[in-house]
């Protein structure tokens, strides 16, 4: 029953780095209008500031999700050594 806990979350895993992929394709989408804007309105800084804070909530959404999927495989692969028992003859 614990082997099949792992292997399905090793499998949710390997799914979610896909998801993290289009995390970073979706970023690069968000970014692009962001940075339009800033070369619109000539370099203030107030549209400095807001390209900067609006870049910045993008990288976020992009950059924790790949944290907390390095941290989830860290934690399954432990679980997954703790629990192996050696096999019996």
């Amino acid at each position: 029953m614990g082997t099949t806990i792992h292997m399905i979350l090793a499998a949710l895993l390997k799914v979610s780095a896909v998801a993290i992929i289009f995390n970073e394709i979706r970023g690069f989408i968000l970014a692009a209008p962001v940075l339009y804007g800033l070369y619109l309105s000539g370099g203030t800084a107030m549209a400095i500031w807001i390209a900067f804070c609006s870049l910045a909530g993008i990288a976020l959404s992009v950059i924790v999700p790949m944290f907390a999927v390095k941290k989830l495989d860290k934690f399954v692969k432990s679980k997954a050594a703790k629990t192996r028992e050696p096999l019996t003859a």
